[in-house]
């Protein structure tokens, strides 16, 4: 089974300006694991879904954008789990240059 890492990213945007500057940087996002690449991404409603491929594994990703923050929850497959915690460092550290 594998393993769920949730990220929280606070702001100060507001919702639409979060919405739009997370979709202009998803493509950043597959630079958090070494050799990934972003095979999808949509939007339905408030959440981005994205699928992250990495060394044959898929990551699927749902990130909730909220008026102050957004939460992620990144499912990582068994052979990723091992370094959950090393991809969460990376997340926080990351992650927020999305909404730069």
């Amino acid at each position: 089974m594998g393993e769920p890492v949730t990220v929280n990213i606070p702001h100060k945007l507001g919702l639409a300006e979060a919405k739009g500057r997370i979709g202009s940087g998803i493509h950043t996002l597959s630079e958090v694991i070494p050799g990934a690449t972003l095979s999808d991404h949509h939007w339905e409603g408030d959440h981005m879904h994205c699928t992250i491929e990495a060394m044959g594994q898929s990551v699927g990703c749902v990130m909730q954008v909220r008026e102050d923050e957004v939460y992620g929850i990144f499912d990582l497959p068994p052979m990723l789990a091992l370094f959950a915690n090393k991809i969460k460092q990376k997340l926080q550290k990351e992650a927020p240059k999305m909404l730069e």
